[in-house]
């Protein structure tokens, strides 16, 4: 079973960086949930899929899983896009798009 080592991005609902500066090492699912017929929950018998592991760095993440002849993919992550904007650049006369309310 092949392990996925990333670095996970910021949420969407909140501003901090929290939890996106650590990288994950995470097994993907190994066998398909199951629905209880009784009561309806969904449960699995995959016990590595609730495993993982908050590592500091990139490196010490991909030392554990060769170490422990884990087979791993590497995700590297992307380079956060931004566009800085002032709140006056809304009312530009230059402006591109329309201005409603």
């Amino acid at each position: 079973m092949t392990a996925r080592i990333y670095r996970p991005s910021k949420t969407a609902t909140q501003s901090g960086r929290a939890k996106s500066k650590r990288w994950v090492l995470e097994f993907p699912p190994e066998f398909a949930p199951q629905i209880d017929s009784l009561m309806g929950w969904t449960g699995t018998q995959d016990m590595r899929r609730q495993v993982r592991l908050w590592f500091g760095t990139q490196e010490e993440a991909v030392a554990y899983a060769e170490k422990n002849g884990i087979v791993f993919l590497l995700e590297e992550p992307k380079p956060a896009t931004r566009k800085i904007q002032s709140y006056s650049d809304n009312f530009k006369p230059t402006r591109l798009g329309q201005w409603t309310h």
